[in-house]
């Protein structure tokens, strides 16, 4: 095992940080405060123009679905290949959608490259690796505790022969708001009789379709992430053909967990260089800032606080990238640990450093003047999203206490 990347990721690493210093940087402020004044009106909202600029740039320059494994389709990149890339991505806010590497939509693009038939890579996964779509993922209820993907309460049932109705509420749909978003993954109940593993289904929904309804757009900690934000959705007797059905009736489950594994990968490791840009904003500060007679940085423990930092990051990164060879080896179902773990520690490590980086701004950290506190929000917001800490948690000690069964007299409730 070694972590050492290859010379065509060391290449790729080369071109994308220095893409970014030439194309990304110098637009980032602007495209940020630009999203700001879009408001909460998601009907209003609009592409930037600037961004869809330096996207057909990264496509010219070969920088255009790294994250995919295939040769053909993508860069054909391991996972482990794909996680410095990633990291790289993570110093801007921008960044991942102009690679084309975003969520939700990387990880709906994995979903029909894995489990699509033909009709559905034609229709929608072509669009969406070109970049011409954009797409949303809808799992999570408003009216249950949706840590426990049982307690759904949207449906997908048979229509007849040739139809499937979907009904439910869904909500933090990321992307819902997005102008060329043109088609949801919905995750609903099939058959609540079944084994745990097979009562539910994914069905693509364009939204467009009857009975599709936006209902609005929730801000996280204030943000609406326009233009692409987390909306509210209601599916009333919302009905399209059989073939819409991802793989079959019973399969959302085993769907979404092949989902999850390569997605927290690129979350886990963008957490990561975002951690990297927000200390090094907090060492930039507080070299800068003078008071009482010396530089921040020289004040009340900041220098032990930057060490700290630095082992944390390191310690994240090191098992981030564990985890991604684990995922290569034997797949993500036999890494469900270390997938875990550093779906807790990466966030926490990335809210750690933020918050530092904020205390050492002082009342620039809080303000739009610098990026801190939508690192802070996103680091926030991760420590819920794909599973909060705390399931987290349970499922590592789940699988650890398995192994002292002997002890315990029988095996840890499931």
């Amino acid at each position: 095992m070694h972590f050492q990347p290859s010379e065509r990721c060391q290449a790729l690493l080369k071109a994308i940080r220095d893409f970014m210093r030439r194309e990304v940087q110098p637009i980032e402020a602007e495209c940020l405060a630009t999203a700001r004044e879009m408001g909460a009106d998601w009907r209003q909202w609009r592409v930037l123009p600037a961004i869809e600029a330096a996207k057909a740039k990264a496509r010219e320059a070969g920088l255009w679905n790294l994250f995919l494994p295939d040769a053909d389709l993508g860069a054909g990149l391991s996972t482990l290949e794909y996680a410095p890339l990633a990291e790289a991505t993570g110093h801007s806010l921008i960044a991942p959608e102009i690679f084309n590497c975003n969520a939700p939509d990387t990880g709906n693009m994995e979903v029909l490259y894995h489990y699509g038939n033909e009709a559905q890579q034609a229709q929608w996964l072509q669009p969406l690796l070109a970049g011409e779509i954009r797409s949303v993922f809808a799992m999570t209820e408003p009216e249950v505790a949706s840590s426990d993907a049982t307690n759904m309460q949207a449906t997908i049932v048979s229509d007849g022969d040739d139809h499937v109705l979907i009904n439910g509420r869904k909500w933090w749909a990321t992307g819902l708001g997005h102008p060329n978003a043109k088609i949801a993954i919905v995750m609903g109940l099939t058959d609540a009789a079944a084994d745990r593993h097979h009562r539910h289904s994914m069905v693509l929904v364009p939204l467009d379709a009857p009975g599709v309804e936006i209902v609005r757009m929730l801000p996280a900690m204030g943000e609406y992430d326009a233009p692409y934000g987390h909306g509210e959705l209601r599916l009333t007797n919302v009905r399209v053909p059989r073939g819409n059905l991802i793989r079959e009736l019973g399969a959302g489950f085993e769907i979404a967990q092949g989902r999850l594994g390569p997605g927290r990968i690129h979350h886990c490791m963008r957490c990561i260089g975002a951690a990297e840009r927000a200390l090094q904003l907090l060492i930039e500060r507080g070299a800068s800032r003078v008071a009482f007679g010396k530089p921040l940085i020289m004040l009340d423990g900041n220098r032990e606080r930057i060490a700290e930092l630095r082992m944390a990051i390191d310690q994240a990164r090191l098992l981030t990238l564990y985890a991604a060879w684990k995922i290569d080896q034997v797949g993500a179902l036999q890494a469900l640990t270390e997938i875990s773990a550093i779906k807790v520690i990466a966030p926490n490590v990335l809210e750690r450093t933020v918050d530092a980086a904020i205390q050492m701004h002082g009342g620039a950290g809080v303000s739009h003047d610098t990026p801190l506190t939508s690192l802070y929000s996103m680091a926030r917001a991760l420590r819920l999203a794909d599973g909060p800490d705390q399931v987290h948690k349970a499922m590592i000690a789940k699988v650890e206490l398995r192994k002292y069964a002997h002890l315990l007299g029988r095996g840890p409730a499931a």
